[in-house]
């Protein structure tokens, strides 16, 4: 009988030991897991910032050639009231 509860209590203390392991490590899982998770939110954070960067810059470029279609337009129609006032002098010219 008595090499029965030697038995027992062997396993009761391997039992216990290996509850005490899986603690330890449970915790440290815990605090991995918890160091994981601001890393994460960091990196959300980052994405975010980088995010509306990429969408400041499309808004920039957009902007960039908006005003590129405009001074085309301003250039032309520069252009053409050039021509206007060069025919006008002609004909001012012409009067005399």
């Amino acid at each position: 009988m008595e090499n029965g509860f030697d038995l027992l209590e062997e396993k009761v203390k391997k039992a216990a030991e290996l509850v005490r392991h899986l603690r330890k490590e449970k915790h440290h899982l815990q605090e991995e897991l918890e160091a994981t998770k601001a890393r994460l939110g960091d990196a959300e954070k980052k994405l975010t910032a980088s995010q509306k960067a990429q969408g400041a810059s499309a808004e920039q470029a957009k902007q960039v050639e908006t005003l590129a279609r405009e001074l085309k337009v301003v250039k032309g129609e520069r252009e053409e009231i050039k021509n206007r006032i060069g025919r006008l002098v002609e004909l001012l010219e012409g009067l005399d």
